[in-house]
Order: structure tokens, then sequence, then C-alpha cells
């Protein structure tokens, strides 16, 4: 019957093989777009070995990888990649621009951005040149026209300009080792929509992006939705003219900023902003100003802070300010985090949703003198908390408890263990009730 359709249709291109290599692959009767949606309603664990049984089904599996990692640069330089590849939506670049020997699976080298297989002959910024870079970018965007996510290391204005033009839809944008000469090249990406820069990464390389960078940026991407910045320098200017310009911008993460004291007052410029994470900063500003100079974020809803110091009052109580609208706040694992430290968030009225963990300084007197200015709190979750102790609830707070929504109570997980592992002691300190 398939032959038959085949030898019906004035529009088929597929070439009818002879009998014998029919009886030998009845495979070889289907067309390529009736085995490629036979290999889509497979699982992917079975894809890779569905590449094993012919050169056809390793081309007709390629057509299926939509995100790939690479991890060498002349795969991507020889034209493979895209030959291989050619539906592409999502590549990780990253790992594939460092200048790593060919015998380099011995050793891993880790970072939160970034992860290498090295040897002990590897020195930190050995990175790929330029030039090289650019050249597997414009390879890689001349291939695979339909990419949404790429991420990249150690590129120019050029070879990013090239991306963008090449791939109208490119919607997400990662650079690392980037500068302020590069982000000319991404005004060239008008759909982006999601941008992620790093400029300087401590282990892997250093260089600058600064408020020339931040002004060319907000300039070229007034579309851009979340926003991304991973050690970068800057000052109010810089993140003042990301909030004017930027003015669909409803996400912003700071990562380990060295940004110029009194930078916090542009952050109130970014009119329709969220969502602000602050993570693994040092300090969060050193000489804010001025309460009064300070402003608001008036569409701010969800705060968050992780893994930084929090022993400056001033900084902190300046990013409160700041956020004092917003309906949700977390903290992890933040340094610093007293009863006096926590007792500055009292200027957020709002809020709705509070969780906390890993903060062993802070007590159950001061998460209480908080939380009961708190008049539309509904969700509390207190983790990893070691200060904070059952023994130490008061009436007040326990009537408290009683009214919210979400109570997810754990401040002792001394004695927590996996549930996978078999152990049945691990109930110590955990309470969760939830109002249905």
């Amino acid at each position: 019957m398939v032959l038959a359709m085949h030898l019906s249709d004035p529009k088929s291109k597929t070439l009818i093989p002879n009998s014998t290599l029919i009886l030998m692959d009845r495979t070889l009767l289907l067309s390529d777009e009736i085995l490629i949606r036979i290999f889509q309603k497979l699982p992917d664990s079975q894809r890779n070995s569905n590449s094993l049984v012919c050169k056809r089904w390793l081309n007709i599996q390629g057509r299926l990888v939509r995100t790939l990692r690479l991890l060498d640069w002349n795969f991507v330089l020889s034209g493979r990649l895209t030959h291989r590849f050619p539906n592409l939506n999502h590549v990780d670049l990253v790992p594939g621009s460092f200048a790593s020997p060919q015998n380099s699976a011995t050793i891993v080298v880790s970072n939160k951005q970034v992860s290498l297989r090295v040897n002990s002959t590897w020195r930190v910024g050995n990175l790929l040149p330029s030039e090289a870079v650019d050249a597997g970018l414009r390879s890689l965007s001349g291939g695979c026209p339909n990419l949404r996510k790429l991420e990249v290391a150690g590129a120019s204005e050029e070879g990013i300009s090239t991306v963008g033009s090449e791939c109208a839809t490119l919607q997400e944008l990662e650079l690392q080792r980037c500068d302020d000469a590069v982000l000319r090249g991404v005004a060239a990406c008008r759909n982006l929509q999601i941008l992620k820069l790093v400029g300087s990464l401590k282990g892997f390389y250093d260089s600058v992006v600064s408020d020339i960078g931040f002004t060319i940026l907000a300039q070229g991407c007034r579309r851009l939705v979340k926003l991304e910045l991973v050690g970068c320098e800057g000052s109010f200017d810089g993140v003042k003219a990301i909030g004017q310009c930027c003015v669909m911008l409803e996400e912003l993460v700071i990562v380990d900023h060295r940004m110029d004291d009194g930078w916090l007052a542009g952050v109130s410029f970014c009119e329709n902003l969220k969502t602000l994470r602050v993570q693994s900063c040092k300090v969060i500003d050193g000489s804010p100003g001025l309460e009064e100079h300070l402003g608001c974020c008036e569409a701010l809803e969800r705060l968050h802070l992780q893994k930084s110091q929090l022993r400056d009052k001033s900084g902190v109580g300046a990013l409160f300010s700041v956020c004092r609208n917003a309906r949700e706040i977390v903290l992890q694992d933040c340094w610093g985090l007293d009863n006096s430290t926590l007792s500055l968030a009292i200027v957020c009225r709002r809020v709705k949703l509070f969780y906390v963990e890993g903060c062993s300084l802070l007590t159950t007197e001061g998460l209480e003198s908080v939380i009961e200015h708190w008049k539309e709190l509904e969700c509390l979750r207190v983790e990893s908390c070691k200060n904070i102790k059952d023994s130490d609830i008061s009436p007040e707070l326990a009537t408290l408890f009683s009214t919210l929504k979400e109570l997810k109570w754990r401040p002792d997980t001394k004695y927590l263990y996996p549930s996978d592992m078999g152990i049945g002691m691990g109930k110590k300190g955990g309470k969760f009730f939830k109002r249905t």
C-alpha cells in the first residue's frame, strides 16, 4: 500500500529502491517526513540508539535535535555541526570557547557559570581568540537560522552582530567574557528578550562591563524582558539608563557586582520591574545615599536575596526601601542577617510570602518582631535557621500561624535526612501546614 502511494503521488521525490533493497529494509518505503513523525513519538532514551542503525537514520535523528552543548570548537568551524543538526534552536558554545587540550578528560574545572574539562597544562584565561569565535558564529548562524537561545564566550562585536542579522528569531542570549565594545553588536538582535552578561569571572577571565556598555545596551535593546548582570561594573547612571530605555524590563538579576556606591537608586527607574534578584554579592550598596533620593519600584512584586553579605545595614535598608512594595521576599543563605538587619524589612508592608533559609543568626524573637507588622502575610516558610527554636514561640506568634494559608516550619534540620535513604528518624523540626 505504501509503495502504491509513492507511485501514485506525482509530487513525491522519494526514489523507489529496487526489490532487493526493499526486502532488506522495509523502512526505505517510508519518506523522511514519515520517519521523523515516528521518531518523535519515541522517548528520548531510545533516539540515540536509533542513529546507529544506518546513515539515513543518523541524518533523520540529527534533524530532531533541538539543543546542543559544544565541547570541540573545530566541530562548528568545519561546518559539521550545522550539517549534522540543521534544526537547532538552543546552542551552548561556552565549553568549546575555551582552548582545552584533546586529552583533557581527567580534570573538571567548575563554576556556577561555566564547567570545563581540562588537564594539568590548562591556565586561567585560556580562551580562543575572538577571530576564531566569530568564525564559528558565522558558520552557526548561516546553518541554523532558527536559533532562539545562544550561549557563547569571547565573541566580538562583529560576531554577535552576524548572529543578530542572520537569526531573526533569537530571543535569549548569554555573553561571557563580555565588555563594552561587544554590546554594540547586541543591537542587531532585534527580537532579543532575555540577556545575560558575564563580565568578570574569578578564576576564568576578567573583562569590564561599565556604564558605557549599559548605555549602549539600553539604546539598542529596548525590548528586553529579563537582564542578568554577572561580575559587571557600573554606577547609578548606567542602571538609570537601562531603566529609562528598557521599559519592558520585568526581571533584573545582579550577581557578584562591582558597581560603584549609589547604584541602587537607579533601580527605581525600572518602572515595570517585577522581580529583583541579588546573588553572591559581597556588599549591596556601600553608600546608597539619602532615603528620599532612592525612589521606589512601584510595580515590584518579588525580592530575592541569595548567598549575599548583609552585614552592611545601610545598603540592606536601602534595598528594602526601594523594594517596599514587594509581595514576596526570599532570603537564602545570607551572611550577617541578624534581628536588627531583618527589622529593616518592616518598611515592606505588602508582603504575602516570606521565605527564609540558612540564616543562622536570626532568632524567633527577631522573626516575630517583623512578621507581626505584615498584616497581609499568607505564606511563611522557615528552614535551616538553627537559632529559631520551637520553645521560643510565643502565644501571639502561634495565633499568627493559625491565620496563615501556608506554613512550612523546619528551622532545625540537623536531623533531617532524604526520604530515599530509608532512615525513619528524620521528622525532628519539621512541620508543614496548608489551609485548603
